[in-house]
């Protein structure tokens, strides 16, 4: 064995595992809460906190509400991960105890920030506003749903807009927001004191229904198609809903205006199909269709067709 090679092989693969854990030890530093932030991750980081009791003398453990934890692994990807605690809370939270009157502090809204801002225009805050104002949820329960109710701000990522995203992470992400209320009983009371649906039966004239919540948003169904937005917000009334097969499984789909939407602008329908990423990634009954597929279908059913003929002409010769 030479040892020389063997000592310079160690000494490459030493390095080389320096630069990846230097590499990955920077990605995580980038990724890190600010000092404030941290601060407040400590108790709300976490699923339990430590407090002194003045009154006991004593280091208290508690449970965290779940509504207040926040989830930093989660909060660090988020695309509001570059803002600090006090950039949306007031700074009145540095003091603990928290003092009692800010649980009546309001939020800020997607609007409080996004309204109005040419930097932002391209996501048209404005026009979803409009269309969340005449959506079922808002019109039964007014200024009591907010954005925050579907988009986590602590959490919230771009999906549909996103071109490194697959479909399937697409559909699994729009499809949590809607079923972390009615799928959750003491999120969705937070609004009405009505029996939650169960989901299963108010869906069982769909046939083939794992595969459909696997596969598409409830908003597919459920929302209107948007000449403009990338995604429609204006949840219709369940009686408005699409029930036609025919809706999405046919050559104008109403997939390619909206889940395979910002993918289809860079498509070459002209061609007879999607674009590479919807055929690797779905294939719907009716939708997907390629010409070059249907021509070579067409002439092996002609080159069938002709050989029956030939075979019964054949016969008919043989019997005279």
């Amino acid at each position: 064995m030479n040892i020389g090679v063997v000592s310079k092989g160690l000494i490459l693969l030493g390095v080389s595992f320096l630069m990846l854990t230097g590499a990955k030890g920077q990605d995580e530093e980038k990724k890190m809460l600010d000092e404030s932030s941290r601060l407040c991750a400590q108790c709300h980081g976490n699923h339990y906190y430590t407090f002194h009791n003045s009154y006991t003398e004593m280091d208290t453990r508690k449970r965290m509400n779940p509504y207040f934890f926040i989830d930093t692994t989660k909060y660090v990807e988020a695309i509001h991960s570059f803002f600090a605690c006090q950039d949306c809370h007031s700074s009145e939270y540095e003091t603990y105890p928290h003092p009692s009157e800010l649980k009546l502090e309001p939020k800020y809204g997607c609007i409080d920030c996004h309204g109005g801002d040419d930097t932002f225009a391209k996501y048209q805050f404005d026009d979803i506003e409009v269309e969340v104002d005449n959506s079922v949820h808002k019109l039964a329960h007014m200024d009591q749903f907010k954005c925050e109710m579907c988009h986590d701000l602590h959490s919230y990522k771009l999906t549909a807009r996103n071109e490194n995203s697959s479909i399937k992470e697409i559909v699994v992400e729009n499809n949590h927001m809607c079923l972390s209320c009615h799928n959750n009983l003491s999120k969705y009371q937070i609004l009405t004191d009505h029996q939650k649906p169960e989901l299963l039966k108010t869906h069982d004239w769909l046939p083939n229904q794992a595969l459909h919540f696997l596969s598409v948003r409830c908003i597919e169904c459920h929302t209107p198609t948007s000449d403009t937005l990338m995604v429609s917000h204006k949840i219709l009334p369940k009686e408005q809903a699409v029930h036609l097969c025919s809706d999405c499984h046919s050559t104008n789909s109403i997939l390619r205006t909206k889940l395979y939407k910002y993918h289809v602008e860079e498509s070459r329908v002209d061609q007879g199909y999607y674009n590479a990423v919807i055929l690797n990634e779905a294939y719907v009954i009716g939708a997907n269709r390629n010409r070059y597929l249907n021509l070579l279908s067409l002439l092996f059913f002609g080159l069938a067709l002709s050989g029956i003929g030939i075979h019964i002409v054949a016969r008919i010769i043989k019997k005279k």
